[in-house]
């Protein structure tokens, strides 16, 4: 099976991390999953040329120096660490649970298994692998659905797309031609936004209603996202419910919890804190929502947000132990 483009520059940085010296073109073709897919050497050549290209648009600090082997001194590449790790983050704790939210959001067996299928050949290969240095975030994506390879690199290459999608119940399946503009996600689920050639209209298709394969159609480079266009603001309108929402009543700690307060009113000061009301629009998702605040925010009605709540927390306790 072909590994898609992404996967290819994902496994090319971990690689140029997880060592100290320069590693040839030649080696890193050994190496790096992806790669034994190019036919000729000129094919490789013209891929890692584009790669290379791609990480330094991207603003990865990609090092180039000489690597000496028996037969003399060759042009090999590495990332500094130094270079391309973050710095310290002071993070407030709702912020801090938003991005821990969004680092659970990449995580995949399969790219999970690439990782460590290229630490392996790291190693097998006699390359000083950097086993101490920590990893911070690792970089793994959670999309189950089949469509989601083809139409992200349909995305990457503007190229338009066909396939069967099945509409929300009662309707039927119907075939769609699109030009897509990106695949994101949205609430726990992938989405691809972008023209539909058969609505003549802007569309939103979520990846779990995409039924059998996903087929290119014309060339590379037709597709164009339009200037100024919010993907997230276009998934937005087309799925949110603003008719059910849910009211809740909830303690929140004095100065915390901003994400609470900001479409909360606070009704009363209670216990150091204040007792805000509001209206949740997804309430089905509200109890992980309101565990990430952590003890800064307690639900006092409905029961049934309140102990999916506690339950939450004490799963992580449990977990943490």
């Amino acid at each position: 099976m072909a590994i898609a483009r992404a996967e290819r520059l994902v496994n090319l940085v971990l690689c140029l991390l997880s060592t100290r010296q320069y590693l040839t073109a030649e080696r890193i073709r050994a190496i790096v999953p992806g790669y034994h897919e190019a036919p000729t050497d000129e094919a490789f050549f013209r891929m890692f040329e584009r790669d290379k290209s791609e990480l330094r648009d991207l603003g990865v600090p990609l090092e180039t120096g000489r690597q000496s082997n028996a037969e003399g001194a060759e042009d090999g590449y590495r990332i500094a660490r130094r270079d391309y790790e973050l710095g310290d983050i002071d993070l407030e704790p709702d912020e801090a649970a938003a991005v821990a939210l969004a680092a659970r959001l990449w995580d995949s067996p399969q790219l999970t298994g690439a990782v460590h299928g290229a630490l392996i050949k790291l190693r097998a290969a006699g390359v000083d692998v950097d086993q101490d240095a920590p990893a911070a975030v690792e970089p793994k994506v959670r999309a189950n659905e089949p469509a989601f390879p083809p139409l992200l690199q349909a995305v990457q290459a503007g190229q338009v797309v066909t396939f069967g999608y099945r509409k929300p119940p009662p309707g039927g399946q119907s075939e769609r031609t699109v030009e897509p503009w990106g695949v994101v996600a949205w609430r726990g689920k992938w989405y691809l936004v972008g023209w539909d050639r058969d609505r003549n209209d802007t569309r939103c298709f979520r990846l779990s209603r995409v039924v059998g394969q996903v087929r290119t159609v014309g060339k590379p480079g037709v597709v164009k996202v339009p200037e100024g266009t919010d993907l997230m603001s276009l998934i937005a309108r087309t799925e949110a419910d603003p008719h059910h929402t849910a009211p809740a009543r909830i303690w929140v700690a004095k100065g915390r919890a901003q994400g609470v307060r900001r479409h909360a009113k606070i009704v009363e000061e209670r216990d150091g804190g204040d007792v805000v009301e509001i209206d949740l629009k997804f309430p089905d998702s509200a109890a992980k929502w309101l565990a990430g605040f952590g003890p800064d925010v307690v639900v006092l009605e409905p029961e049934v947000l309140a102990k999916s709540v506690r339950d939450r927390l004490q799963g992580a306790l449990e977990g943490a132990r």
